[in-house]
């Protein structure tokens, strides 16, 4: 070779080293309920591992190319390394690889022995808010179909079914806000009332910051000083679990002082009277010391919110995951419904939601009562309409099962011996965490479908690896009901499956494969539009075509030629009579209180830089060095009662367990109030403390309150 050719050879492989090949992919964020759409940039160069790149896109209707500091790092655990990426069984020495088809003949073998000995009830399924559309139909008929089983419940009993069960009563539907983000500018006040928006879902702070820059106004209710009060223009600062006297007390100010709207009253709601007679054996003074919310703050924020033209109350978790909780959502509703405030631009009630798909989550099918299109399974014109889409005789499907925590129970009692759970983590997620995961060890068989090991999975027998958001086409419903299509953007890594295929590869192997025969999502969630045809969550007119042509799509949409459902109620409520009930709504304190012993109330909630239980975000090495553990949040003055340093470490303990957390002194909250981020396992677990006590109603846990007693940890840096 010349010295030209050398010259030549070598300005080739510079050339070659450095030719980068770059695509643009349009996704969406795994994560919260806004579901903000982002292009991917995958920069490709030889011999080097590709680079993504994350922008918003603007083009979004909702977030306009805002996104979160979790939406700039969702690609990362989709691409982490560490994802598993091949079936895994439990052996002596731990999870060992095996075949996908050895794994589907074992798992199979293994359930048909569960039922032929204890029956077909002994196999439970618990699922995901985070699933999207066609998971979630295709799990819930999984569990009546291939298992015929009626144990099937998912994380979302967790988030939203106290807000649902409310809605359901009150207006005889639960779409979370029953009105799109774009009428929050035109509110003249907004009351949000247990939802820490700038962290939980800070992308959608936009339309709250344009109803400030009208001149709106907007009272927080928060034992926290929330980022979100930053907008507030008054804070309620009230004791955990007090809510709903908060409630009566501003409901009794509206009706002595003439704020109530008659007309609408009379003529599109039932049950004022009764509620009436209840606010008149209120005491505002007893209010005033139960809340520890002063009465002239009281009267401000009813007057308030009832001399103003347009109003809204949004709730969220901080309301909602208490025993009380769906009497809670309630008397929120009952502050719209006495002042007419509802079923126009600019005002109504709503519950934000909080998971990815906790709307579509919670209407096709993963709950242990329902059938696709929010249909009640112990309806009998409800099954009879899904049972003839799947091809089955109605007498076939199974009655209704138990909620999320009342499963592990039944685990924990020997009475169900097999479980399947799909892209969810409920030893970090559930209350008592300790019962969830003693509960776990007694399975004969516990399947995970997950992308990594995690708290669940340590008790695994089975470890399959499933499908993450890049990877996997399907539609997603978010907080305003809006439905909305995510294409698979990258390949699955290794051996991994895609979900459902995961399920009807297995539903085969069961004997079941008849059901479960598609060619693509596609084709599952236009079996799907069928099956929720005249259902209260409609979706017969949404189309993949339709959603790709940019179509703002909102259930109800009943046809292909219908515009969709952006607001609900501007002429009539859902109930039969299209009225509207009043809830009469007695006080109802915490179902633990401080006491001498447990001095302080533990409340818990999200961060911004996590998500739920954490097995996506703490994959996030970016995410994990802002915030790598959990802290404990609690005012100066009774951390220096206790002898606590800022910094230092305290062991927390309720009367399920104990942990030790490190100390961050706030005067943010309140003096008798401490506050934990829940996203965290193993020994920095919050839910081992949390309380399993159900709502009567949603069998929604109190996790927003429980009794608990703090010392220095000695030894502990």
């Amino acid at each position: 070779m010349n010295g030209q050719d050398m010259v030549n050879h070598f300005q080739h492989l510079k050339h070659e080293k450095h030719e980068i090949k770059t695509s643009v992919h349009e996704s969406r964020c795994p994560y919260c309920s806004v579901q903000c759409t982002m292009n991917v940039h995958i920069e490709k160069e030889q011999h080097h591992q590709a680079k993504y790149i994350i922008e918003g896109n603007k083009a979004d209707p909702v977030t306009e190319g805002r996104l979160c500091v979790k939406g700039l790092t969702a690609h990362q655990p989709a691409i982490d390394e560490r994802r598993v990426k091949k079936p895994l069984v439990r052996l002596e020495n731990g999870l060992e690889p095996i075949e996908w088809g050895h794994a589907y003949t074992e798992i199979a073998a293994k359930i048909k022995m569960i039922q032929q000995k204890y029956g077909d009830d002994a196999m439970g399924c618990y699922g995901s808010g985070a699933l999207t559309n066609e998971k979630t139909y295709l799990f819930g008929k999984f569990a009546r179909l291939a298992l015929h089983t009626p144990f099937i419940d998912y994380n979302g009993r967790y988030c939203m079914s106290a807000a649902a069960a409310g809605s359901i009563q009150a207006f005889g539907v639960d779409r979370g806000m029953p009105f799109p983000l774009e009428d929050v500018p035109f509110a003249d006040v907004i009351i949000l009332a247990g939802t820490n928006l700038a962290e939980c879902q800070p992308t959608i702070m936009q339309y709250f910051r344009k109803m400030k820059q009208n001149g709106g106004k907007i009272i927080v209710i928060d034992p926290r000083e929330t980022a979100t009060c930053s907008l507030a223009d008054m804070h309620l600062q009230v004791r955990p679990g007090y809510d709903a006297a908060l409630v009566n007390g501003m409901l009794k100010v509206l009706l002595n002082e003439g704020y109530m709207n008659r007309e609408f009253v009379e003529q599109r709601t039932i049950g004022f009277e009764e509620l009436k007679q209840h606010l008149e054996h209120v005491s505002l003074r007893e209010v005033e010391q139960l809340t520890n919310v002063s009465l002239e703050q009281i009267r401000a924020a009813a007057r308030l919110f009832g001399g103003a033209s347009n109003a809204m109350v949004l709730t969220a978790r901080g309301v909602e995951q208490h025993a009380s909780g769906v009497q809670n959502v309630r008397n929120f509703i009952n502050l719209v419904l006495l002042t007419g405030k509802i079923g126009r631009q600019g005002s109504g009630y709503g519950a934000i939601t909080g998971q990815a798909n906790g709307q579509g989550g919670r209407e096709h099918g993963q709950k242990a009562d329902q059938l696709p299109g929010y249909r009640l399974i112990e309806n009998p014109e409800h099954r009879a309409h899904v049972a003839n889409v799947w091809g089955v005789d109605p007498t076939y499907l199974p009655g209704k099962g138990v909620s999320a925590y009342e499963l592990f129970e039944k685990i924990d009692r020997g009475e169900i011996k097999g479980l399947i759970v799909l892209a969810s983590n409920p030893v970090v997620s559930s209350p008592n965490s300790h019962l969830i995961e003693r509960a776990l060890r007694k399975l004969e068989l516990l399947v995970c479908i997950d992308l990594y090991e995690n708290e669940t999975s340590e008790a695994a027998h089975y470890l399959l690896p499933g499908s993450s958001h890049m990877e996997d086409t399907g539609t997603m419903t978010q907080l305003e009901g809006r439905v909305v299509l995510r294409r698979a953007m990258k390949k699955l890594p290794g051996k991994a499956k895609m979900d459902g295929t995961i399920l009807c590869e297995l539903a085969e192997h069961l004997g079941a494969g008849k059901w479960f025969q598609y060619t693509s999502n596609e084709e599952v969630f236009n079996e799907l539009r069928r099956a929720t045809a005249g259902g209260i969550a409609d979706y017969a007119g949404i189309s993949y075509e339709r959603l790709e042509k940019g179509e703002a799509l909102f259930w109800p949409c009943p046809s292909e030629d219908h515009p969709g459902t952006p607001r609900l109620f501007e002429t009539s409520f859902w109930h039969a009579d299209g009225k509207a009930r009043f809830g009469v709504v007695e006080h109802q304190s915490p179902k633990e209180n401080r006491e001498m012993r447990y001095p302080y109330l533990l409340t818990t909630g999200r961060v911004l830089q996590h998500y739920n239980a954490g097995v996506l975000t703490r994959m996030s090495s970016e995410l994990n060095a802002r915030v790598p553990e959990p802290l404990l949040e609690i005012h100066p003055d009774a951390a220096s009662e206790i002898g606590l340093l800022n910094g230092g470490y305290a062991n927390v303990q309720s009367r399920r367990g104990s942990i030790v957390l490190k100390v961050k002194l706030s005067k943010k909250i309140r003096s008798d109030t401490v506050f934990v981020g829940f996203h965290w396992g193993s020994e920095k677990c919050i839910n081992r403390l949390t309380n399993p006590m159900l709502d009567p109603t949603c069998r929604m846990p109190e996790f927003k309150a429980c009794a608990v007693r703090i010392t220095p940890a000695k030894g502990v840096r």
